[in-house]
């Protein structure tokens, strides 16, 4: 899992860089940190696929995602003859399509279905959760991830099961010292 954290620093940093530079801007490019989450293969990857897909459309730097170079969409519908990303063929066995050319028609009829509705909204199911699936697989990994974190529950949404964790406020006492950071001070 290290090396996934890794590869996607440098992904994300480069990326941004290019960006920035390219658009004579500085600052940051994502909102968070890259981290993983759990999703079931079949319509829930697809679904997610199409989520990932429309990332740059939602962060304003392009208005499809086959404007944008490095998109999974682009190399999914017009695969380069070299240095491919995509395994194509085991993408299809996970989402269990029959052929190739399915896996691009219905993904790409996905993505044009939601830039048609114009809902590019960030989701909290695909940014906030650390699994999305079906019951069975969300339960499962709960039950694999149980000593790690309590307060992590499982939710239903749209057909879709996702387990999130309690979002809690940082909390720390500081003592005497909180008067000076803070502009109501304690009585």
């Amino acid at each position: 899992m290290g090396e996934i954290s890794r590869s996607m620093q440098l992904i994300a940093g480069r990326t941004a860089q290019q960006y920035n530079t390219r658009k004579s801007r500085k600052g940051a490019f994502w909102d968070d940190r890259y981290y993983a989450t759990a999703i079931e293969s079949g319509r829930h990857l697809a679904h997610c696929m199409v989520y990932i897909d429309l990332n740059m459309v939602r962060a304003g730097a392009v208005e499809h995602p086959a404007q944008w170079a490095q998109s999974g969409y682009r190399e999914i519908q017009s695969p380069p003859m070299r240095y491919r990303i995509i395994d194509i063929d085991q993408l299809r066995h996970v989402l269990g399509y029959a052929d190739s050319k399915a896996v691009r028609k219905i993904l790409r009829e996905a993505v044009q279905s939601v830039l048609d509705t114009g809902n590019t909204d960030r989701e909290a199911l695909w940014t906030e959760s650390v699994a999305v699936g079906g019951r069975k697989f969300v339960e499962q990994i709960k039950s694999d991830l149980a000593s790690d974190t309590p307060g992590r529950k499982v939710a239903k949404s749209h057909g879709r099961y996702s387990l999130r964790e309690e979002k809690k406020a940082y909390r720390h006492d500081f003592g005497a010292k909180m008067g000076t950071l803070s502009a109501i001070s304690a009585t």
